[in-house]
């Protein structure tokens, strides 16, 4: 073979690679951004849980990127995402023109989902407390308790049973937003709540607000729940509920 035969051979390997890769990343189904900034407390699942978000979008054919960086949360970059995952974000983590951007987001008919102290986050946003649902109020030690799987009728509880025994930091509520559409509640009388929320103690909802998408859950707090099957298949039913806005019936 000689050099311009065998440089011939090469470019067109490389073109087949290239055109290969291409067809491989427009295949995926959405692309999500998983933002982990945190100027409150810092969970220390927080790495278990990116990792095991990086591993759902394998699996199940969506494209991901994540960062920590608020600078990135522009108009021009989210415009790429489908879904902004915030990854047990808390306390004041955007500016004005950050905020702006991801009202334009969701305003636009895009998702949001929040995973445990995302409540935790943008107190004084109260676009935001209406969109992600509730302000944290408080817990008690983590603890294994009996969860109400109320509507099993959304891709994060299809395979979920009524009667779910998990162990969880669970966490109470302030300014609930009582137009979201709640999934599963925490059963006060098989743990000690303590200052808890009666009766009624939602623990994941939806929410259709301004225009997006909302599916928040408050369990996660633990390294090992981004290790359980069911747990992972909630996350994943929300996020592409989030991502692709299909009805659910």
């Amino acid at each position: 073979m000689n050099l311009k035969t065998y440089l011939s051979s090469f470019l067109l390997t490389l073109l087949i690679l290239f055109c290969s890769s291409e067809a491989s990343y427009s295949q995926n189904q959405f692309k999500a951004l998983v933002f982990s900034k945190t100027k409150g407390f810092r969970h220390q699942s927080i790495p278990d849980g990116v990792v095991a978000l990086k591993k759902l979008a394998r699996d199940n054919v969506f494209q991901i990127y994540t960062t920590e960086d608020e600078d990135y949360i522009t108009d021009k970059n989210l415009a790429g995402y489908d879904v902004i995952i915030l990854m047990s974000t808390t306390g004041t983590i955007f500016n004005a023109d950050q905020k702006k951007s991801i009202e334009k987001f969701v305003q636009s008919g895009k998702g949001i989902v929040g995973i445990h102290s995302a409540t935790d986050t943008e107190y004084d946003w109260p676009w935001f407390t209406k969109l992600i649902g509730a302000q944290f109020l408080n817990h008690p030690h983590q603890q294994t308790l009996k969860l109400n799987v109320v509507d099993r009728n959304h891709p994060s509880t299809y395979h979920l049973p009524e009667k779910w025994v998990w162990s969880d930091e669970i966490y109470a509520f302030k300014n609930f937003n009582p137009d979201v559409n709640v999934l599963i509640t925490a059963d006060e009388n098989t743990y000690d709540a303590k200052d808890g929320m009666g009766d009624f103690h939602p623990m994941a909802w939806t929410n259709e607000y301004d225009g997006g998408r909302i599916f928040y859950t408050a369990l996660g707090h633990t390294d090992w729940a981004f290790q359980d099957d069911n747990f992972m298949k909630h996350i994943m039913g929300g996020i592409w509920w989030a991502a692709k806005g299909y009805p659910v019936d």
